[in-house]
């Protein structure tokens, strides 16, 4: 995948993200278009360790040291907590457990601005390859 696809990919999976916490009434969209987008932004991480050159550009030219860099790596630790949050309450909600479903809510606002700024951040790191 190119950068331009990977860009596109993440800003499709925010557009289903979007779409899914509107039509959160259509059960079967919400949790399989959630579930999409959670094992999509797990799989980022590989896909992008498997296919970058980490080494020279973080340890060799002194990037592992910046402000947005480290901003970056908190936010995607910040959204994978809240995915994980968000699961273990949308397992209570399937199971009739209704008390939960502001939290739910609450919590989903939270990861769309997470994982907004998340793709944000992730674009500003973008370095044009050489040549």
């Amino acid at each position: 995948m190119t950068y331009a696809e990977t860009v596109i990919a993440a800003f499709a999976t925010f557009g289903l993200m979007l779409a899914a916490f509107k039509l959160y009434h259509i059960r079967w969209f919400h949790k399989g278009s959630m579930g999409l987008v959670m094992l999509f932004d797990f799989a980022m991480p590989f896909y992008l360790y498997m296919n970058r050159d980490w080494k020279d550009r973080l340890l060799d030219n002194g990037e592992i040291l910046t402000f947005l860099v480290w901003m970056h790596f908190g936010l995607v630790l910040t959204l994978f907590v809240l995915y994980f949050l968000q699961i273990k309450i949308g397992i209570q909600l399937s199971k009739g457990n209704n008390t939960e479903r502001q939290m739910h809510q609450l919590q989903g606002k939270g990861i769309i601005l997470t994982r907004l700024i998340v793709i944000l951040t992730g674009w500003m790191l973008y370095e044009p390859p050489n040549g």
